[in-house]
């Protein structure tokens, strides 16, 4: 058994046996998962209409537009994940499990509200609001990875007994 999996099989399981099946039954799992990789489309794509508005000064409108749609996508995807986080492990927000997610998450959140704030009160200007969102949107790449990195333990997790058991045969 490799290093890396042998200390995933010591780690804290992500999920108690009820929480994983809390998980799989739950509706607001496939509601994530549709959502994630929405939300990363619209990332993408709102990232090129930005980095344009910021190279050449065109496209101003469509980048605004873009970096309102990634925010309700955002707000959207935290409610949603907010209310899986309650059904799997009876708290909202800030379960131990993912801890840590949710607290850059509150950041990822402030940053692309302070964009909406500024928009709504005329502030910062273009370049000034097209930089917070770069701001926000690199928060959000950071917070994507902790989510993929945590969701990649917890797959490794759970097929360490798997191993484990193919290993003594």
């Amino acid at each position: 058994m490799s290093a890396d999996r042998s200390k995933i099989s010591r780690s804290k399981p992500l999920y108690t046996a009820g929480q994983r099946a809390a998980r799989d039954a739950s509706p607001w799992t496939l509601v994530q998962g549709l959502l994630a990789p929405l939300q990363f489309l619209v990332f993408l794509v709102s990232l090129g209409l930005v980095i344009r508005f910021l190279a050449t000064g065109d496209g101003e409108t469509t980048a605004t537009v873009s970096v309102v749609v990634k925010t309700l996508v955002l707000y959207t995807i935290m409610v949603t994940g907010a209310i899986w986080e309650k059904v799997v492990f009876g708290r909202y927000l800030f379960a131990d499990a993912f801890f840590w997610e949710d607290v850059f998450s509150m950041l990822v959140l402030t940053l692309h509200t302070a964009y909406l704030v500024a928009l709504g009160l005329d502030a910062l200007g273009a370049q000034g609001r097209a930089l917070l969102a770069l701001a926000a949107y690199a928060t959000y790449v950071i917070n994507a990875t902790q989510f993929i990195l945590k969701l990649r333990a917890a797959r490794l997790q759970a097929a360490a007994p798997l191993l484990t058991a193919e290993a003594s045969l």
